[in-house]
């Protein structure tokens, strides 16, 4: 067997509204969606930058719920962008609340962490310095140490 991509696939309470957040925050395209005659979406593509990640509204007939639904995100969405500061920003100002402000990460990057109004919570980062295995762990282990 051979995988030959992988999609996120958000599932939400208002998939338009969803959609426009992305749209606003992250400057996504929407490739195509598919919409019962009632108005539910039943899936969308969105393009973020050659990544698509997908949504649909809940479907409770088919146990699928959005994060409100469920009390909180069970996953956690990274965006590795040019500029978190800015991205984050955007984001703030299209709706998202932040759980953790930017900050340099042992691990080689600046990176916050947003809750987009439909409750998934977005990772959202850039590199600041090119970081190797050993030296990640210690310094993760050096982290550890601190917190104790």
């Amino acid at each position: 067997m051979k995988i030959h991509d992988v999609y996120p696939y958000l599932h939400v309470k208002n998939c338009d509204k969803a959609i426009e957040f992305c749209k606003q925050a992250f400057g996504v395209t929407e490739l195509f969606r598919l919409t019962e005659p009632g108005g539910r979406i039943g899936h969308v593509e969105l393009d973020f930058g050659g990544t698509t990640i997908m949504m649909a509204d809940e479907f409770p007939e088919c146990h699928i719920q959005s994060p409100q639904t469920v009390g909180g995100p069970s996953a956690t969405i990274h965006l590795h962008v040019d500029d978190a500061d800015a991205c984050i920003a955007r984001a703030v100002d299209a709706g998202a609340t932040v759980q953790q402000e930017p900050q340099d990460w042992f691990y080689g990057e600046r990176s916050g962490t947003i809750i987009d109004p439909f409750g998934h919570r977005w990772n959202i980062g850039h590199s600041i310095e090119a970081v190797e295995p050993e030296e990640m762990q210690r310094r993760y282990n050096a982290m550890l140490a601190e917190d104790a």
